[in-house]
């Protein structure tokens, strides 16, 4: 139970690093490393987990997904550009090469992956809006 624990530990800390790095490097894409790393450190440990969730970085880039499972449009844009971005590269590299059936596997998942996000994820207002009322309730407290 212990390794399992190390595990999600070691694997919460690399995805918050990588997170922390996509937030300025366009080419990596930040709210999924963060999801991962809240799953992470909720399996891990509740005290990270609490951490975490307090952090600016969780409240401005996760909090509105997660409490109204939507993002706003500049979020859902950058997504959508990095993750096609990236497979576009992939799909070039691999098709120079003449491999063509993980070229049709990265169309595919692709596809998806803009319906998803598209029509299944709701889009909200600006994240400065909600992140200024989370802080005034906050102070409230």
């Amino acid at each position: 139970m212990k390794l399992k624990r190390l595990l999600f530990l070691i694997a919460g800390c690399v995805c918050l690093g990588i997170g922390c790095v996509g937030i300025v490097l366009p080419i990596l894409p930040t709210v999924p490393f963060f999801l991962v790393t809240a799953f992470c450190f909720a399996n891990s440990s509740q005290k990270l987990h609490d951490w975490f969730l307090s952090t600016k970085l969780y409240k401005k880039h996760l909090q509105s997904y997660v409490e109204k499972r939507g993002m706003t449009l500049k979020t859902k844009i950058s997504i959508i550009t990095t993750v096609t971005l990236l497979m576009a590269f992939g799909s070039f590299m691999m098709a120079r090469k003449g491999i063509w059936i993980p070229c049709i596997i990265l169309a595919v998942i692709w596809v998806c992956h803009l319906i998803y996000f598209i029509f299944r994820v709701k889009t909200v207002k600006d994240d400065s809006e909600i992140y200024r009322r989370n802080q005034k309730a906050e102070l409230k407290k």
